[in-house]
């Protein structure tokens, strides 16, 4: 005993009296080595080096730590030497582990294979979602998805085996479900190569979606950098109830923040509300949080997290959480950058839409705003699933109300279709009923797949061009997303509301107060939905889809066939020449909203995600041309014709005319695709130049070896014309914090000079000297 007290007197003076320390029984069960996943034995969870670096921190700022700058500066590569600055300083970071979905996967891997290592540096996993359009329904779509893509299917399956990265095949779910069923957990950091990856931090991680030259970083062992985020803290109170769903956080935290409130900043939930909302829930709120530009988001460590470790057979780590339950939660004390405040007692229901997410209304009001804004009232579909709804209790809650329903003898107005997450999902919702009672209310389950929520959706329903609304569980909802025509109404909302509306066939139905009308002619409303957190059964796992890479992957052999439309091995970017870039020409000025979707479209276009000549022909296609406030129409300043933006920008390259776009605010937001700026570059574009940009684009346009700038005075977008001539001038005085010149040649022979900002730091200036990041790291090697 006196050794013991004589331990803890030491661990006491070495953690600091001011510091809040790691529960003292934990010191001696720290030796056990606790597994990642099941599928990955020999790599460990490393909770006391996060322990030991977040305690170095702690005593350099002299601060108490909100639960994000614990687990960000708990993986600092330099935890001693790192200058720490939120908001401004550039952080080294060792993440965890890498996951990529199969369309980003494709450029990542041939990115990675450019690289010439042998083996990934950290556990990296691959998931089979994106490339699997709904039809038909699940069993049909998912075998045409292997027929149609069995050439990129062997390509990422064999460079997986080859370099050591573990393989999800088509069936086996949604990249984020599967990650929090077998990889996230309390204190993990973890980057994915799909925007959604904040779905991670509903399991008490800090998972951030990455373009895929940053997942090569972090593959080949190289630090990953991030700018070190601000903190919001959305303080919960009071508890959910009725109709009110987690969803209803993230709806409503979307409005108040807008879809770029939350960019440079981690969202953090704290508070006494916290512990009414689920494990799967939470991860709801932080998957939709990539909808107002976050980081990321992320929940404190609880029992309900406990309790989801337990369920899905990961009670050791559940059990070494406890231990380390300390540095997965805030200090007391801490200090956010910006509260937001939400009594959950008071929350209603929400629909956001149409066209953009941050758009909220309570669903009580959703049918006024209808009537008066001439949306449709009528919903043609509904769909529940996705990375975002798609959990045990989303199906359980949806399936109580379809339930109801059909004790009155109703069927679905709307169609009605169903995405589960994970095969996990799919195979337990089978067992259990529920799957059979949102089949008999009209419901069509799709495959364990993204399928309409990015843009895989044969429809056939309405005509391109048609006015209509969808209602959905998913996340986004920017134009013609879902499905391609730009006339559909698109609302995100629960799964819950979703199905109710879709029984109900009508925007303007408030399942609180209205009425629904059985055969018989009775009038009944619906009760307040109702579904188990986590099946009373241990989860049925379904079918085996994973593939272990084998213990040594050298013989493997990766083929690219160099005749293939849908696969291309990379070439080097060039490099910067040592001069100003002069007389570039303006491939388009941009109107508006541009996320990626208007810059790399998805739908019929992922199947060339491998081939960056091919997938090219798609570049701003869906962008307003200020011009003409036509897409896909802009003017050929060396012929004087009108013509698709891929088809100047090829004119341009072939005839060595450098250009740029000139955008607006938030350029860039929504997905983590990095073709967004693999496409500019490998056309010709030097520098892309706007009001603002999103995150993840910035920084995937810097790696690339683009110029990502912005107006020091916003206004000065004003000044562009489309035809003027731009000249980028002081790169070679390039350097972090000081504002290149941009001259503006206009047609009429006047010329004017305005400032424009970048956020390079000395690393990412390398970058663009070098052509891109990929060429930097091979400087290096």
């Amino acid at each position: 005993m006196a050794s013991y007290c004589l331990t803890v007197t030491r661990l006491r003076l070495a953690l600091g009296t001011g510091a809040r320390r790691l529960h003292v029984s934990a010191a001696y069960s720290a030796k056990a080595k606790v597994a990642m996943s099941h599928f990955e034995p020999d790599s460990s969870i490393n909770y006391e080096k996060m322990h030991e670096n977040i305690n170095i921190v702690r005593r350099r700022l002299g601060r108490p730590l909100t639960l994000s700058e614990k687990i960000v500066y708990g993986h600092l590569d330099d935890p001693v030497g790192q200058e720490i600055d939120r908001g401004r300083t550039y952080l080294r970071l060792r993440p965890d582990r890498v996951a990529m979905q199969d369309a980003t996967a494709q450029m990542a891997m041939l990115q990675f294979i450019s690289s010439g290592l042998p083996k990934v540096a950290v556990p990296s996993t691959i998931h089979c979602d994106h490339l699997i359009e709904a039809q038909i329904g699940g069993a049909q779509d998912l075998q045409r998805a292997k027929d149609v893509n069995e050439e990129v299917y062997n390509f990422l399956a064999t460079a997986g085996a080859k370099y050591g990265v573990g393989f999800w095949r088509p069936g086996s779910g949604i990249i984020h479900q599967i990650i929090l069923e077998n990889y996230a957990y309390p204190g993990v950091l973890l980057i994915g190569t799909d925007s959604h990856t904040p779905n991670g931090g509903g399991l008490g991680g800090i998972c951030i979606g990455v373009g895929g030259a940053d997942a090569v970083d972090v593959m080949a062992g190289i630090p990953w950098e991030l700018k070190c985020p601000n903190v919001i803290g959305v303080k919960l109170t009071g508890t959910l109830s009725g109709w009110t769903s987690p969803k209803d956080v993230i709806l409503k935290v979307a409005g108040i923040l807008t879809v770029k409130g939350g960019t440079g900043a981690i969202v953090e939930y704290h508070g006494p509300g916290v512990d009414s909302i689920s494990c799967t829930g939470m991860a709801t709120i932080c998957n939709m949080g990539a909808e107002i530009g976050a980081t990321t988001s992320v929940f404190p460590f609880n029992h309900r997290m406990k309790t989801y470790l337990d369920k899905t057979g990961r009670g050791d780590i559940a059990s070494l959480s406890e231990q380390f339950k300390d540095d997965l939660v805030p200090d007391g004390g801490c200090e956010y950058d910006h509260v937001i405040e939400i009594n959950l007692s008071e929350l209603k229901p929400h629909i956001n839409g149409p066209f953009t997410p941050d758009l909220a209304h309570p669903v009580s009001d959703i049918g006024a705003v209808a009537k008066k804004s001439g949306w449709p009232l009528e919903v043609k579909v509904g769909l529940i699933g996705s990375c975002t709804n798609s959990s045990y209790e989303d199906m359980g809650r949806a399936a109580s109300l379809a339930k109801q329903a059909l004790d009155k003898g109703l069927k679905c107005k709307a169609q009605f279709t169903v995405t589960p997450g994970s095969e996990q999902i799919r195979a337990t919702i089978e067992r259990d009923g529920y799957a059979k009672i949102l089949s008999d209310v009209g419901g069509i389950v799709l495959a364990n797949a993204c399928g309409p929520c990015i843009g895989q959706w044969d429809r056939k329903d309405v005509k391109k061009g048609e006015k209509n609304t969808i209602v959905t569980s998913f996340n986004r909802n920017f134009t013609a997303r879902n499905d391609a025509n730009p006339a559909t109404h698109a609302f995100v909302t629960s799964p819950e509301i979703v199905t109710a509306l879709a029984i109900a066939g009508t925007l303007d139905f408030n399942p609180e107060t209205d009425y629904l009308t059985a055969p018989n002619g009775e009038k009944f409303k619906l009760e307040p939905p109702t579904g188990d957190e986590l099946p009373s059964r241990d989860f049925d796992p379904g079918q085996d889809t994973y593939q272990h890479p084998p213990a040594e992957g050298g013989a493997v052999k990766v083929n690219v066939n160099p005749s293939s439309n849908r696969l291309q091995l990379l070439e080097p970017f060039d490099k910067w020449n040592g001069k100003d870039l002069e007389e570039m020409r303006i491939l388009i000025k941009v109107k508006g909203k541009c996320t990626t979707d208007h810059i790399s479209a998805a739908g019929p276009w992922l199947k060339f995600r491998g081939h960056l000549d091919n997938i090219s022909n798609n570049l701003l296609i869906g962008a307003v041309n200020i011009e003409n406030d036509a897409v896909n129409k802009i003017k050929n300043q060396l012929t004087g014709d009108y013509e698709g933006v891929p088809d100047v920008a090829r004119q341009y390259k072939a005839s060595g005319e450098n250009w740029v776009v000139v955008g607006d605010e938030n350029y860039g937001e929504g997905s983590s695709r990095e073709h967004a700026a693999l496409e500019p570059r490998h056309l010709g574009g030097r520098a892309i130049i706007v009001k603002s940009f999103a995150r993840i684009h910035e920084t995937n346009l810097k790696k690339q070896g683009l110029l990502p700038l912005t107006f020091s005075n916003p206004q000065d977008y004003d000044r562009i014309r489309p035809d003027d001539k731009i000249s980028i001038t002081g790169l070679k005085s390039f350097a972090p914090g000081k504002p290149l010149t941009a001259v503006i040649k206009h047609s009429d022979g006047s010329q004017e000079s305005i400032s424009l900002n970048h956020t390079f730091n000395e690393t990412q200036i390398e970058w663009f000297q070098a052509g891109s990041a990929l060429n930097r790291m091979k400087e290096l090697q």
